[in-house]
């Protein structure tokens, strides 16, 4: 079958390795939309992504145990591995109309600082959009007024003009008055529309009509559920992440890596009762924690030092215990202010240090004292990490005390050695900002809100509404005795038996099954084992965010693709049939080989019918009916029967079935009907 092959049309991808020379790097009121987040598992040497809560693979002791187990021992949730668009194939981009989520705070305003690598991802990404040939249309939401945008500033970055539209829809693009391709659209402003702010099913389709490929670029709008972040997803065929959420989204991931020790956090501001969640995912990857805000208080409470009661907040003493008990058992340091800035309630000009323990009535906490910024200095001496989130603010400041001003110095210091350096929340930012020029070795995410969450363990929802892609690298040679055959795809491959009859039978071609299930595919793994089988395998993941990213690695050449039994979900007619969304259908075809088939089969009509629509609606003229005109095919022509197709059949219930030819400018065809008839005679 090999010898037979035409022109395999591969996607080109974006060059990983030359990434750096560009940037660095969900409820419905009216639906619901969820999707599910990809873990991962590692099995006799092959990855797999499954979905369900996410944990990291690691090595495993024995085929049969399954391990899984995470580098820190604690489970990481809320980020899965997405399509980004530096991943994403150039040529999928051109001449189609791409909406960017923005990030309204970097665009928008007076000044760009092309050495923030912020604002150059921020503005990268619709640069690179448009020179790949995509219609650009901006989304966003703004606090200024439409005559106060600073559209100038990215038009003449850009060197594109903004042209600002009138409503929340670019359906009909073309149709606009004075419409040019050269130019960059920028839709009304979403800011005070409450059904993007409710995540309006119907405010989402309207406003991303005509809209083929989403990308998400405003992180710091990723722990809300947003019409213009999560409802437009389920009307676009591709959801990507832009670069600047990419670089938002590493910067975030990297915190709970505990590769570097001593890791130290520091953590300011206050209401510890709504923040308690994020100390256990913290406790579990520092050595320390250093209080800094008003948060420092309740910490002290709950230690035994006397503090006025009016800095006492009585919600939040049981979890100020659980935080001190926590610490006692992970071996973990806890630092708070030993004394502070202090103004006089009576006369506001008057300031004086105090030890925290002889705190005065009358006497109101400012600032960090001398000796508690001299402490903190040589704590974080010899730190390897540092995450500083939440400001260092009591009462009113004063501009002659300073102490965030000088721990952000410190930070600042710290970064330029050895040590790897987060700041989290605006505040803290823009002190950093102001200490250095260069932040090039600091990682900076303004938005704490968004980390405060993903720290908690919640899923981020605008995360979660990108695009999976498959996290690893697969080494075929481990997997295939003979990694170059002829490959062979099974789509929601179930309890296996198709495949593994398939494979036992053509050990000239190689078999891969893609299941969402992690339990089938586990089993299919265990009688991949049993009975000796090289030439097929079973990955868990969901095909239609990664079957891109996994057969194009593959170093054969894909020669058939096949789909049988998708399960239908009457009870939601809108979820119904979503594994055959247009991103798989264009995956498909692109990545088969010229002469390629695909089969489709299924015992309910009206999912058969939908899948041979979507095939002939997004198959781009490539794909053709082996069996002409007539709407079935009588006969499964693989000549071996899926484990439902069999109790279709005893039922004595119909299946419906289809066979596609990606159509050849040669006139050799890849897998002509003699040899299937040979599979199915074998």
């Amino acid at each position: 079958m090999a010898q037979l092959m035409n022109i395999l049309h591969e996607p080109v991808f974006l060059n990983i390795s030359c990434f750096y020379d560009f940037p660095k790097l969900l409820k419905h009121k009216t639906c619901s939309y969820v999707p599910k987040l990809a873990k991962f598992h590692k099995s006799n040497g092959a990855l797999l992504a499954m979905q369900g809560n996410v944990e990291l693979a690691g090595p495993v002791v024995n085929l049969f145990n399954h391990k899984i187990y995470i580098n820190n021992g604690e489970e990481l949730n809320g980020i899965p591995h997405i399509q980004t668009l530096r991943e994403f194939p150039r040529e999928e981009l051109f001449g189609k109309v791409v909406m960017v989520r923005f990030e309204s705070n970097i665009l928008l305003k007076q000044e760009y600082n092309e050495k923030n690598q912020s604002d150059f991802n921020a503005l990268f990404t619709i640069k690179y959009l448009h020179e790949a040939g995509a219609n650009v249309i901006l989304v966003g939401d703004w606090k200024t007024n439409t005559s106060e945008l600073h559209t100038a500033t990215v038009a003449g970055i850009l060197q594109r003009q903004v042209v600002p539209l009138q409503g929340i829809s670019c359906n009909k693009l073309s149709e606009i008055n004075g419409f040019k391709k050269e130019n960059i659209y920028l839709l009304e402003n979403l800011n005070n529309i409450k059904d993007e702010v409710a995540n309006c099913l119907k405010f989402a389709r309207v406003l991303s009509s005509g809209v083929d490929i989403f990308v998400n670029d405003s992180f710091s709008n990723s722990h809300k559920v947003l019409a213009s972040t999560v409802g437009v997803t389920r009307f676009c065929y591709a959801r990507i992440a832009g670069f600047h959420f990419e670089e938002k989204l590493r910067f975030v991931k990297n915190l709970a890596e505990a590769n570097k020790k001593p890791y130290v956090a520091i953590i300011g501001g206050g209401n510890l009762a709504m923040k308690a969640a994020s100390f256990r995912f913290l406790a579990s990857r520092c050595q320390c924690f250093i209080f800094v805000g008003m948060m420092s208080f309740q910490i002290m409470n709950a230690l035994g030092v006397p503090v006025p009661i009016d800095l006492v907040d009585r919600k939040a003493f049981s979890e100020a215990l659980d935080i001190v008990r926590r610490a006692r058992d992970n071996n973990l340091q806890i630092l708070y202010p030993k004394d502070f800035w202090c103004r006089n309630k009576n006369d506001p000009k008057q300031l004086h240090v105090f030890p925290s323990h002889g705190l005065l009535d009358g006497w109101v906490p400012i600032d960090l004292g001398p000796v508690s910024l001299d402490e903190i200095g040589t704590m974080l001496t010899n730190c390897k990490k540092i995450i500083w989130i939440g400001p260092v603010k009591f009462a009113n400041r004063s501009e002659h005390t300073n102490g965030a001003s000088k721990l952000a110095k410190i930070l600042v210091q710290l970064s330029q050695g050895n040590c790897e350096t987060t700041i989290v929340g605006t505040t803290a930012c823009n002190l950093v900002r102001q200490e250095t020029s260069s932040l090039s070795s600091i990682n900076m995410v303004e938005n704490a809100s968004v980390v405060w969450e993903f720290l908690k363990g919640r899923k981020l929802p605008g995360v979660m509404a990108v695009d999976r892609a498959y996290p690893f690298e697969i080494n075929w040679n481990n997997i295939y005795s003979v990694p170059t055959q002829s490959l062979v795809v099974d789509i929601g491959s179930g309890n296996g038996l198709f495949l593994l009859e398939m494979a036992k039978r053509r050990k000239d071609l190689n078999f891969l099954g893609l299941e969402m299930n992690e339990k089938l595919v586990l089993r299919c793994l265990d009688s991949i084992q049993e009975f000796g089988i090289k030439n097929g395998h079973f990955i868990a993941t969901n095909a239609t965010s990664t079957f891109r990213s996994i057969v194009s690695s593959y170093q054969g050449e894909l020669v058939l693709v096949s789909i049988q039994c998708p399960n239908p979900d009457f009870n939601k007619p809108e979820h119904r049939w979503r594994m055959l969304q247009r991103s798989l259908i264009e995956a498909v075809v692109d990545l088969l080989a010229s002469g390629g088939k695909v089969f489709l089969q299924s015992d309910v009509k009206e999912v058969a019918q939908k899948m041979k629509e979507h095939f002939m609606r997004y198959g781009k003229g490539k794909l053709v009916l082996e069996h002409g005109q007539s709407d079935w095919l009588d006969e499964n022509p693989l000549g071996v029967r899926s484990d439902w197709e069999k109790h279709v059949l005893e039922r004595r219930a119909p299946m419906y079935r289809m066979m596609f030819s990606k159509s050849s400018e040669k006139s050799e065809v890849l897998i002509s009907n003699e040899v299937i008839q040979k599979v199915a005679s074998s």
